[in-house]
């Protein structure tokens, strides 16, 4: 088995947070751990991401790239795993995990589906796993258990996505309905208003030729494209904000 290839700096999609630093895997272990409290069990960034890894492996997928952030003198951290199946065709996209873990209480451990688009490294997030409700007693003896539970959620919104992706591709947008879903998305907090004349740049005239098709997947991206400013955590809601709008505005059905 090949090891993961590591990012020499964060994929375009994965703006980092102010003060955030790509970091390698040897960095994550040397984050100390703070101690446990009477209602805190705060679990390390490596225990989570090796057992993210093991328990993907375990299911059948193949890690191809990896890359890694901590912010906050290290009490949060963000990953971004590039995964795939061995019997995956499809080559324009792929599946991205992201993985989060905190020290400070901002947030608990968790997971969440994505997909990377080749041509432009733009990422979309959808479908939010959490290992844990929170840091609770038990949750280091039980982190084996809650990662394999959650990976297995998240293959079953890995496959889905491709399903929606591929109904997007297939959905013609003219240019009325394509402005009607971009105010839609201001609605839904996909998008802020500021970044409709980027969205619309993008739209109207794509920078990459495979954009140039008028369908909802070309405009998907055109939204992305404007996701790329925004602070992992940010990207994760917006990104499923957003594919709540298309699978609204598209009527794609998909069992997540």
């Amino acid at each position: 088995m090949n090891d993961p290839v590591v990012a020499p700096k964060p994929p375009k999609g994965m703006l980092l947070h102010c003060g955030a630093e790509l970091v390698n895997r040897n960095s994550l272990y040397e984050v100390p751990t703070p101690k446990a409290t009477r209602t805190w069990y705060p679990l390390s960034h490596t225990s989570v991401l090796n057992e993210i890894e093991l328990q993907l492996r375990s299911c059948g997928f193949n890690i191809t790239e990896e890359a890694h952030a901590l912010s906050h003198n290290g009490d949060r951290y963000f990953g971004v795993l590039s995964v795939t199946l061995p019997n995956r065709s499809i080559s324009d996209f792929g599946w991205v995990v992201g993985l989060r873990n905190s020290h400070d209480q901002t947030y608990p451990a968790g997971l969440v589906a994505g997909t990377r688009v080749f041509i432009c490294d733009n990422l979309a997030f959808s479908g939010e796993v959490r290992i844990s409700r929170k840091h609770t007693r038990f949750a280091e003896r039980d982190l084996r258990h809650l990662t394999a539970r959650a990976v297995g959620q998240l293959g079953n919104k890995l496959t889905g996505l491709d399903q929606r992706v591929l109904h997007y591709k297939e959905t013609r947008i003219r240019d009325a309905r394509a402005h009607d879903i971009i105010v839609r998305a201001v609605d839904a907090q996909a998008i802020t208003t500021a970044q409709i004349p980027e969205v619309l740049r993008e739209w109207r005239n794509p920078e990459h030729i495979d954009f140039k098709p008028r369908t909802a997947w070309s405009l998907f991206n055109a939204f992305t494209e404007a996701h790329k400013s925004a602070s992992p955590q940010t990207a994760v809601r917006r990104g499923e904000a957003l594919y709540g709008l298309f699978d609204t505005e598209t009527g794609a059905v998909w069992n997540n």
